[in-house]
């Protein structure tokens, strides 16, 4: 990197120079970054100036530990750089590793693409279509969300990120879930923030491990309601009550409820947003039961909460595109879509409970309460992910799910016919019982 002649290596040339050199692939994910006082005798500048780098690359995600530690770059940093590339399907095989809803229950857009676009929108236009936020409204009101405040971004990721912004800087505690969706907790690494992890079982967090999490000094939490991803949890009821009178004991934490499956879960939504905390948002997706492309998310929070969402996105983007709102409202709101939407939800349930209960059958632990994806435990899942490609069933490693939690594999069902469920659970069977992947 370039020497300032001016002030030599500054802060800021150290730090750019790594995130270059991790851009680059010299620096992967998870490599450890040279100890402080050694890369300071290297460069010759202070150790304060490296300890500043280090701090200006925490700050962008790309690294995380401090101090006696060490500093290391994320394991999936914020970064262009082209990564591993996937792993191929072997011929034949069953792809049961997409996390994708089942391409043939998702609506058509066909006729609805013919009813939409007739009236060209210009600046200066309302940025939400009120027939949208009027029909979502009812929809969360009738599953219990307070809906008073609303407003609209580009998917669930894209209003997560939001969220945390408006609300905390780099550095702070965010807690989320373990295993959970490895896009989360890239996101909370991206923006700065130190993930805390809490366990979850198939009725979501578990409340003493959620509790202790929480009470670490964290800005926010993010929760599943219901089709966790992977484990399939679903909060319930009783679940519910236990986690909310930990919650009154934190009422600036900002609650993040990331519903991103909706009505397609299988299960009804049992919130943990009443409306009563100061900062709390509740996210809906559209991306599972109409297409990740027609990626929508609708948010519900405290009114401070959303005006700082709907205000920033008016900076930025400005709006959703009126054709993608007119879209989802047109195959949202569609009665003969509605139709489908329950019977794409009951055939997910039929497959999900098709391979759970084969696998208990065989003695085999799974997870699958709800959604279309089942976690299994084993114990070499590198192992049991190659020895299932061989027998032409592709599953995925449990690996970039999990902080803490023990070795699993994750399986989609949403193409996986009941018929089929036997056959996997009798392979996975066979390859728990080799030997070479046993479970716990």
């Amino acid at each position: 990197m370039p020497r300032n002649s001016e002030s030599g290596w500054s802060a800021r040339a150290v730090a750019a120079s790594i995130e270059r050199s991790v851009h680059d692939g010299r620096f992967k994910g998870a490599d450890a970054l040279p100890p402080i006082r050694n890369l300071a005798k290297t460069l010759k500048v202070s150790p304060a100036t490296v300890a500043a780098a280090y701090r200006l690359l925490r700050t962008r995600g790309l690294t995380a530990g401090n101090g006696r530690r060490g500093t290391r770059v994320n394991p999936r940093p914020p970064s262009p750089a082209e990564g591993a590339p996937a792993a191929l399907l072997p011929r034949g095989a069953v792809d049961l590793r997409t996390g994708n809803p089942d391409p043939e229950l998702i609506p058509s857009i066909a006729a609805a693409l013919r009813s939409v676009g007739a009236v060209p929108r210009l600046y200066g236009d309302p940025p939400h279509l009120s027939s949208l936020l009027a029909f979502v409204t009812s929809e969360f009101e009738t599953d219990g969300i307070d809906a008073r405040a609303v407003t609209m971004t580009g998917g669930a990721l894209d209003a997560i990120e939001r969220l945390l912004r408006e609300h905390l800087r780099p550095g702070d505690r965010v807690a989320i879930e373990d295993p959970g969706f490895p896009a989360v907790r890239d996101l909370v690494a991206a923006g700065g923030y130190v993930a805390v992890p809490f366990a979850v079982d198939d009725e979501g967090p578990v409340v003493e491990r959620f509790g202790h999490a929480i009470a670490r000094n964290c800005q926010a939490a993010i929760v599943t309601p219901r089709a966790q991803n992977p484990s399939g949890a679903a909060v319930t009821p009783a679940r519910a009550g236990a986690l909310a009178a930990v919650l009154r004991e934190h009422q600036d934490l900002l609650l993040i409820e990331n519903d991103a499956c909706g009505p397609a879960a299988g299960v009804p939504l049992v919130t943990l947003s009443d409306g009563t905390r100061g900062r709390w948002a509740y996210v809906r997706s559209t991306s599972k039961f109409l297409g990740p492309d027609l990626r929508v998310a609708f948010v519900a929070g405290d009114s401070l909460t959303v005006n700082r969402v709907e205000g920033r996105y008016g900076l930025g983007p400005r709006w959703v595109s009126h054709i993608l709102q007119e879209l989802v409202l047109a195959l949202w709101s569609d009665p003969a879509g509605g139709r489908q939407l329950v019977r794409a939800t009951e055939i997910y349930r039929q497959r999900r409970e098709a391979l759970v209960n084969a696998l208990k059958e065989r003695d085999i632990e799974a997870h699958g309460a709800s959604g279309f994806n089942v976690w299994i435990p084993v114990r070499h899942e590198g192992r049991v992910v190659h020895e299932m490609a061989e027998r032409g069933w592709a599953v995925a490693a449990g690996e970039p799910f999990r902080i803490h939690s023990r070795p699993a594999i994750r399986v989609t069902v949403s193409t996986l016919a009941p018929a089929d469920s036997v056959s996997m659970a009798d392979n996975l069977a066979d390859v728990l019982k080799s030997g070479r992947g046993s479970y716990a």
